[in-house]
């Protein structure tokens, strides 16, 4: 068996987790998990599938048939997991919106050799002003040996300069 990612993006309309789901059936893949929403105006996410060896052709041009449709979809193979190491960690940050949050978020991560296995933002009004505000949610995967002091340390070291609230809390275990 193999595992493949669909990759899609195309203009969002009623039915096309539908037409995905029957191309993944009809070539005799399993549709494991996915991450599919509507941004910017468009569908746009990924799903991964697995599949016989055999089949992936088959997939192939069902996913061509579903892009003559107006859904662009590409097919990408997985590749082996392995067993993270080290401890995660859920992030949270909340604060008024403005260019620049997410860089350096990443940047204090990835200076600390953190991963960011799952990255979700979002901006919606404040109940009371309606300014924007700016959310951000991430699972980190921390190297072995880092605490996750020191990375909750990073981070409130930046939250007064970009104006957030950051709260850092264990992950659930693996």
């Amino acid at each position: 068996m193999a595992s493949v990612i669909l990759s899609v993006v195309g203009s969002d309309r009623p039915g096309l987790t539908g037409i995905l789901a029957e191309a993944v059936l009809q070539a005799g893949g399993n549709w494991l998990e996915s991450h599919l929403s509507r941004l910017g105006g468009l569908y746009v996410g990924s799903a991964l599938v697995e599949i016989a060896d055999d089949r992936i052709e088959a997939l192939r041009a069902g996913v061509a048939a579903i892009d003559a449709r107006g859904l662009e979809v590409r097919v990408i193979p997985a590749v082996e997991a392995t067993q993270a190491a080290g401890e995660t960690l859920e992030l949270s940050l909340v604060g008024q919106d403005r260019p620049g949050i997410v860089r350096q978020v990443t940047s204090v991560v990835s200076g600390l050799d953190v991963n960011i296995e799952a990255l979700a933002t979002h901006v919606a009004p404040e109940p009371h002003s309606g300014a924007p505000i700016f959310h951000l949610d991430a699972r980190l995967r921390l190297p072995p040996g880092l605490p996750a002091e020191r990375v909750q340390a990073a981070l409130e070291q930046i939250s007064a300069e970009v104006m957030v609230d950051i709260s850092v809390a264990p992950g659930a275990a693996a």
